[in-house]
């Protein structure tokens, strides 16, 4: 492995961690752009007044650090399409999830704030339900579609909605409710959930193309360890119970998994078509309505179905198939981008939803990749593996000295701040309680950006807090009893790994984590403003406030 640099020059001196400097290196010796990113001295460029630039966020499912060429010189299959963005963009080694598997990163992604401080305290939805985000919540979209944006979203859903109807007695002439249309988007495409969850068809605005009136479940899967969604289905439940140990799957006859990735880069393009049909570069208008596309992919969650075409692309299996597929659509999108005249005035954000399955140990062993980069951890895990995923920044028309590494400690729940900067627009008390703008390391390569102590979250309901490069883990529901078992503290710019818990020397410093954990907690926001409810009373998962001070706290 490569992730870890030699020693480097002194006009590195300004970067704070030797690991750190290593994302620096690697990328600067892919690109070429060895002293033009944060730590160089070349003096930042000046960028004309803007009008409000279009915006793409598209949300990888289970991709890793390690994922991406630019952030893995060694890894075993190419994304120069995501190294492009990079490129001509910012590559963010510090960015994390708020948490570690889907349901909740996609709740405090849409809508900057903490998906703990819901209801949902542990695990994921299944596809259908009570949408997690409650009516009137301000989202990315309802902000945007308030500043007279164009919104739409095409892909995978994953916070729930309520279908027409229990199962075996649907009326799917009935329309869905509670879902991306009443979420802020104008329009959707895209499917309820994962692929191993409940109702499976292409769905489009508030009806099924196909109703998923068909039964299946999971099917062996040749490329990969995991399963597959395919034809052909059964007639009714009780012959899919039959032949399927697993949970039952609801499915339309003409939904099959491989074609996810085309069917949604296809209808993302056709719609920021229809959307923007008069732009070019060369020509801009005025009167345009900009768009926001939220393009939340499917891979490389299970299952694993590369198409045919990229079947023995790169050196790691399966996996590696469905990476270069995902890459090769990514790069069909900014293409696409590329030749309406829209790339220059579009932010196109990249990142990933969590760390990588399970699966990511038994490709270090037979591939030699390593999905996790130099993290501990994946999918699920408190450790950074779990959290701290790729992400990266391209906007030509308003990044400061493209080509950049930024180190800064970023969330994902930022991007609703940051965009609310970009475009000008005011977030409520009672909106964005997690996020702060990082809009300013985009237009200004000095800015040194200092963040609030970021909070992070484990499948089984465990807390982190990272200030600067100091992270927290508090003690876990299953540590009986928790007064004893006072967490874990790592120093993250000297240990990226978080091999060596240090907090028996560090007393001190634990307890002020401790007390800003519990602030964060009990003012329901992270950021300045005026407190906030949290949507629930106490729960275990807070091992270190009891309910009465919750309780105290919280009034």
């Amino acid at each position: 492995m490569s992730f870890i640099a030699p020693r480097l020059p002194s006009r590195f001196g300004r970067c704070r961690s030797p690991l750190r400097y290593a994302f620096t290196v690697l990328l600067g010796l892919l690109f070429g752009t060895i002293g033009v990113g944060s730590c160089g001295a070349s003096e930042p460029g000046k960028k004309p007044k803007l009008q409000r630039p279009n915006i793409v966020v598209i949300y990888t499912d289970d991709q890793g650090f390690g994922d991406v060429g630019c952030f893995n010189p060694d890894a075993k299959f190419a994304t120069p399409n995501m190294d492009r963005l990079a490129k001509e963009g910012i590559a963010f080694t510090n960015a994390h999830s708020s948490d570690a598997v889907c349901t909740p990163s996609r709740y405090g992604l849409l809508t900057g704030r903490y998906s703990w401080r819901t209801r949902l305290k542990r695990g994921v939805m299944v596809a259908e339900g009570e949408c997690l985000i409650e009516d009137g919540r301000m989202t990315l979209a309802s902000l945007l579609r308030d500043q007279g944006y164009r919104t739409g979203m095409v892909g995978k859903w994953h916070l729930g909605m309520q279908f027409p109807g229990p199962p075996n007695d649907r009326d799917w002439t009935q329309p869905i409710r509670d879902m991306p249309l009443d979420k802020g988007f104008d329009h959707f495409f895209g499917i309820p959930a994962s692929l191993n969850y409940g109702v499976l068809a292409w769905f489009d605005g508030r009806h099924a193309k196909v109703p998923p009136t068909m039964w299946s479940g999971k099917k062996p899967n040749k490329r990969h360890v995991d399963y597959r969604i395919r034809p052909p289905y059964l007639e009714t439940q009780q012959q899919a119970r039959q032949k399927f140990r697993n949970t039952t799957i609801e499915v339309a006859e003409d939904f099959v998994d491989n074609q996810c990735l085309t069917r949604f880069t296809d209808e993302a393009m056709d719609w920021i078509g229809n959307v923007s049909s008069d732009v070019t570069a060369n020509e801009p208008n005025e009167t345009q309505q900009p768009f926001f596309l939220y393009l939340p992919l499917t891979s490389p969650h299970y299952p694993v179905c590369p198409l045919p075409e990229f079947w023995g692309q790169g050196e790691c299996g399966g996996y590696g198939e469905f990476m270069t597929e995902t890459d090769h659509h990514v790069g069909r999108l900014l293409a696409f981008l590329d030749q309406h005249g829209l790339s220059e005035n579009t932010v196109v954000v990249l990142t990933s939803d969590n760390g990588p399955e399970k699966s990511w140990k038994q490709r270090i062993e037979e591939f030699g990749h390593h999905s996790n980069g130099p993290l501990r951890g994946g999918k699920r895990d408190i450790y950074e593996g779990g959290h701290r995923v790729p992400m990266l920044v391209r906007w030509p028309a308003g990044v400061d000295r493209p080509g950049r590494v930024s180190d800064a400690l970023v969330g994902q729940v930022d991007l609703l701040a940051t965009v609310a900067e970009l475009v000008g627009a005011t977030i409520p008390d009672n909106a964005g309680e997690d996020s702060q703008s990082f809009a300013k390391i985009l237009t200004d390569a000095e800015h040194q950006h200092v963040r609030v102590p970021l909070v992070n979250h484990g499948i089984k309901g465990e807390f982190a807090i990272t200030k600067g490069d100091w992270k927290w883990i508090a003690p876990r529901a299953r540590d009986k009893p928790a007064s004893d078992q006072p967490g874990e503290l790592y120093h993250l710019g000297r240990d990226l790994s978080e091999s060596n818990n240090v907090l028996a020397e560090n007393a001190s410093l634990v307890e002020q984590l401790q007390h800003s954990l519990t602030e964060i907690v009990l003012r329901g926001r992270s950021t300045p403003g005026e407190t906030q409810p949290n949507d629930t009373g106490h729960w275990n998962d807070l091992t270190w406030i009891t309910p009465a001070e919750y309780d105290e706290g919280v009034h």
